[in-house]
């Protein structure tokens, strides 16, 4: 069974960066494809960013891409989101996830496709 756990959200002004991180324990996440996904008050969780367990692919929300970048570092068993740029549309409650996958080239949009969650981190952006 894997374990996630979030940090580093914050308050922050309107245009600065933030770096989080998601740590597994439990099992390694080799063969784990894993993702970011936010939920807002009010709103739905939506996705923001996913990555392949050989971290060659990624995949990025609209609302996201070219701010926010996702990476992996498997032999530290963490997965990280750096986010710059912020905009206070990202103020919201960002979970990681992870799901196995045979494929090292898979990744994956739809947080139903994901079977391990963490509790979240709090990012709200003050405009």
């Amino acid at each position: 069974q894997v374990q996630l756990l979030e940090s580093g959200g914050g308050l922050v002004q309107a245009g600065a960066s933030l770096r989080l991180s998601c740590a597994a324990s439990g099992r390694t996440l080799d063969n784990y494809a894993m993702g970011w996904f936010r939920q807002a008050p009010g709103k739905e969780r939506e996705f923001v960013a996913t990555i392949s367990w050989s971290g060659g692919r990624t995949y990025y929300a609209d609302s996201v891409k070219g701010r926010f970048t996702i990476s992996r570092d498997n032999a530290k068993n963490t997965l990280y989101l750096q986010m710059s740029d912020l905009k206070f549309e990202d103020t919201a409650v960002y979970y990681c996830a992870a799901r196995a996958s045979s494929y090292s080239g898979g990744y994956y949009y739809n947080s139903h496709d994901y079977d391990h969650w963490g509790q979240g981190t709090q990012v709200t952006v003050s405009s």
